[in-house]
């Protein structure tokens, strides 16, 4: 009896394991995979494929699968990130400034182009406004 109570009872909670719904939490995705606090980059526009975040410059964006993959950004920290053409801080830079404002997918002529973040500059050289990326 007492064998036939444990196993009737080991049954019942096994049940009630399935029967019950799960919490599925919701993932996030796009843009909003990126950490608060952190400058983020993707190798997808609007936020998509694979995607690094940073805390501080990084010399050499390779070293992460990222040098000169990126399509677009998220900036959530208080900084002003620089993207250099080159690794090591070489080459021209791009600004992405702190706030609403970035957010979103580079110019045409800038995906797939950077290849080191510097926070808080000083920057070097722009590499100019694309072609229709002035309006």
């Amino acid at each position: 009896m007492r064998n036939t109570l444990h196993v009737l009872l080991a049954s019942a909670a096994a049940v009630a394991a399935v029967a019950l719904p799960g919490s599925a939490a919701h993932a996030a995705d796009g843009y909003d995979r990126c950490p608060d606090g952190s400058y983020c980059m993707f190798s997808g526009l609007d936020g998509t494929g694979d995607m690094i975040a940073l805390t501080s410059s990084t010399p050499d964006l390779g070293a992460l699968g990222m040098n000169s993959r990126a399509k677009s950004d998220w900036n959530r920290t208080s900084s002003t990130i620089y993207l250099w053409s080159g690794n090591d801080y070489t080459g021209c830079t791009t600004v992405t400034s702190a706030g609403p404002t970035g957010k979103g997918n580079f110019f045409p002529d800038y995906r797939d182009f950077f290849n080191s973040v510097q926070f808080d500059g000083p920057g070097g050289p722009s590499c100019g406004t694309p072609p229709g990326g002035d309006g």
